[in-house]
């Protein structure tokens, strides 16, 4: 699901990466990152264990000094003079996030909304909003990792942040939880938020965020959309077909003339079974071939996924 925001523009985006880099002695942690969100727009950022993400997000909140490169969040650079009142437009919400466990879960959004100038009149129905406000009175220590999690998104979410960075947001969350804490993001989204998130469940992320910025050994190896990353990719289309007993030679024989495509027959498949990889470009292509033949039970066809690309950007770095 996307929002469809245009090519964005530095001067009115949300947050705004040029030429950062941090390095810790020999070790260069993020390596001349290029990078603009637009206001409005919630975009993923993926990559391995130790591919930058969580000190790309330090630096964005203004945690970490960045060793070259200027950042720019919420209309101030990071770093400089204005950020200390733009940061209370920024929320965050750490991969591992330390509570205190005699408190309970009212008391600790309380004291979460002391720090940030909050008026504690806010705490119930954010409470409630994450589904909390049952909870409310328990000490934290009797809270399960996914009701710490969404405690630890309520905190995020007070002073109704423009900017919210969120490092595996759904870490221990069960199915129904993830699905209503995406339901909670892109209503947010909808209001204007600018969300920057990072997630290793990719399938989640897919068809819910408007694009994905991939790094790689502290690099932004790719940024764009599903579709932009599979035109740059170029990854193979795969189709499976369902045939009438007898009908595969006659198919196969439809697909001889055309070029760029591989056609494989899986081990253990019937005869009614054949499975084909093409270029994108290539895929009506196929299809129409395969008209003539008029023989088919059933098509399945796969585009590759964001697991699919991530991986085949991974192998190109």
């Amino acid at each position: 699901m996307t929002n469809n925001i245009a090519e964005n523009d530095p001067a009115t985006a949300a947050i705004v990466l040029r030429g950062v880099s941090k390095s810790y002695g020999a070790h260069r942690a993020v390596d001349n990152v290029d990078f603009v969100v637009g206001q409005g727009e919630l975009v993923g950022l993926i990559g391995h264990n130790g591919a930058g993400k969580s000190t790309l997000f330090r630096m964005m909140l203004g945690l970490v000094p960045p060793s070259s490169g200027e950042l720019v969040v919420a209309g101030a650079r990071v770093g400089g003079r204005e950020f200390r009142a733009a940061r209370r437009q920024v929320g965050y919400l750490p991969e591992n996030l330390v509570l205190y466990d005699n408190l309970s879960g009212r008391e600790t959004l309380r004291f979460f909304a002391r720090l940030k100038g909050v008026s504690p009149d806010a705490c119930e129905p954010m409470l409630d909003r994450v589904g909390l406000a049952d909870a409310a009175k328990r000490p934290v220590r009797e809270y399960s990792k996914g009701m710490r999690q969404r405690l630890g998104f309520a905190q995020a979410l007070l002073g109704k942040p423009r900017v919210l960075f969120l490092d595996e947001p759904t870490n221990g969350l069960d199915p129904v939880a993830i699905r209503d804490f995406y339901e909670l993001l892109l209503a947010l989204r909808g209001q204007g938020v600018t969300i920057v998130l990072t997630s290793h469940i990719l399938a989640e992320l897919q068809q819910r965020a408007d694009r994905f910025a991939v790094m790689s050994a502290g690099r932004m190896q790719a940024v764009g959309s599903v579709a932009a990353l599979r035109r740059q990719l170029g990854l193979p289309v795969t189709l499976a077909l369902r045939l009438e007993p007898g009908a595969r030679p006659a198919a196969i024989r439809c697909l001889q003339a055309e070029q760029g495509l591989a056609v494989e027959i899986q081990e253990g498949a019937t005869e009614q079974d054949l499975t084909l990889r093409c270029l994108p470009q290539a895929k009506m292509a196929v299809l129409a071939a395969l008209q003539p033949l008029g023989r088919w039970l059933d098509l399945h066809i796969h585009e590759p996924s964001l697991e699919d690309l991530f991986l085949g950007l991974g192998s190109r770095a």
